[in-house]
């Protein structure tokens, strides 16, 4: 069974149909090519893959993509060249805020609420998070 949808992703819109049941990661990276979210506790634990949709974090291990539906969804690869990724990816790098990187999309997405990897280390994450929301305030532009 399939269903048709109406979004737009990364400030692009997109028309088509997807599968009732089709998780968003799987859309995402399977039929449009977007990786930077990625696949890893598959139970909404871990923020990893985080992606905004409506600019509110959502876990698309476990969001239907169907459900997306006339919204706005942005993956990391939609800030990609903005001032607010540049700074970010400044920051993570100025305070050792990575340490595999795996999850770091899903923590610069949602630079202000509750991502959670499973390493060790979130001290410096904290002060890269802090000092991106010095430069962009809450709601940082997306």
């Amino acid at each position: 069974m399939t269903e048709q949808i109406s979004a737009v992703i990364n400030g692009k819109p997109f028309e088509g149909r997807v599968a009732a049941n089709e998780l968003l990661l799987d859309f995402l990276r399977e039929e449009l090519g977007l990786t930077g979210v990625k696949q890893s506790c598959e139970v909404e634990v871990c923020g990893t893959c985080t992606v905004l949709v409506d600019g509110a974090p959502v876990s698309s291990c476990c969001f239907l993509t169907c459900d997306i539906d006339g919204r706005r969804v942005e993956t990391i690869e939609g800030l990609a060249g903005t001032a607010f990724h540049r700074s970010a990816v400044e920051a993570f790098m100025r305070h050792a805020a990575v340490q595999c990187g795996f999850c770091s999309a899903g923590m610069i997405l949602t630079a202000k609420s509750g991502n959670l990897c499973r390493c060790t280390g979130y001290r410096s994450i904290l002060d890269a998070v802090t000092e991106i929301l010095r430069e962009f305030g809450e709601g940082a532009p997306a």
